[in-house]
């Protein structure tokens, strides 16, 4: 009894705080029929802000897996100083307020920052363009990766890279053929981690890029501009998109998970 009562009230908590929303919102979406959802998705400004999102995913979430794996190697593999201080600066993005990243970028890249002036004296621009808002990106994501391989690669030992070392492998080779197929699964479950965040990313990227119309406006933004001038039926199309964006990533790291405990079988 107790059993039940707990499994339907986890269940009425997630369908208060998640189904219910994501319902009213299709609701109100197609309130007035498909066309006019239509219309507001396929408008210059709703592409051109998809367009962006999937830019700075696309240029972002590779940035992340970089680093990931070079830090999952690094404090999996190499005994290092001040590894506390690596992993405490490598989980900063999960307890630092993604406006507070965004303000740091800022600082750092604006006219009046410590490089904003000798970028814009040569010409680059950083901040109120794409280059900021993927380094927003990226640094907001940055922990996905890093945290789903480390473990991996601690559970794996070094037997298979020390034998390849031993058969004569060079350290490149090692990475592509023994190191990378071993943590495959973690990656790409990190790699998904970091593209749904990356899509719903708002805080951050709201301080670097300006939110300028048709120029450096993602979804969420796009979303957010929308509801304040009163234009609810493209936020809501727009927010219906995200959501549906985010159950489908929902689902693959679920099939993922799945498949991934099946190997391990």
């Amino acid at each position: 009894m107790a059993r039940r009562l707990l499994r339907y009230g986890v269940l009425a908590y997630l369908a208060a705080l998640l189904i219910v929303p994501v319902g009213m919102i299709a609701y109100r979406t197609f309130g007035h029929g498909l066309a006019p959802v239509v219309d507001a998705l396929t408008s210059a400004g709703a592409l051109h802000a998809a367009y962006m999102s999937i830019l700075v995913c696309v240029l972002a979430v590779p940035l992340d897996v970089v680093f990931g794996v070079g830090a999952g190697i690094l404090l999996a593999r190499r005994r290092m100083p001040a590894r506390w201080l690596v992993n405490s600066v490598i989980d900063l993005p999960f307890a630092m307020s993604p406006v507070v990243i965004g303000l740091a970028l800022f600082i750092l890249y604006g006219r009046g920052g410590w490089l904003g002036g000798w970028l814009a004296a040569h010409g680059i621009q950083v901040l109120f363009n794409w280059p900021g808002m993927v380094l927003a990106t990226a640094f907001v994501c940055l922990p996905f990766v890093a945290r789903e391989v480390v473990p991996v690669l601690e559970e794996l030992g070094t037997e298979q890279e020390q034998a390849a070392s031993v058969l004569g492998a060079r350290p490149l080779q090692t990475l592509l053929r023994i190191t990378l197929p071993a943590i495959r699964w973690a990656l790409v479950y990190g790699v998904v981690l970091s593209a749904a965040r990356a899509l719903g990313e708002f805080g951050a990227v709201t301080i670097v890029s300006g939110n300028i119309v048709g120029q450096t406006q993602t979804l969420p933004l796009y979303v957010d501009e929308q509801f304040g001038n009163f234009n609810p039926t493209a936020a809501y199309s727009a927010g219906l998109l995200l959501a549906v964006i985010a159950i489908l990533i929902l689902l693959a790291m679920t099939l993922l998970t799945r498949k991934r405990a099946r190997e391990h079988e």
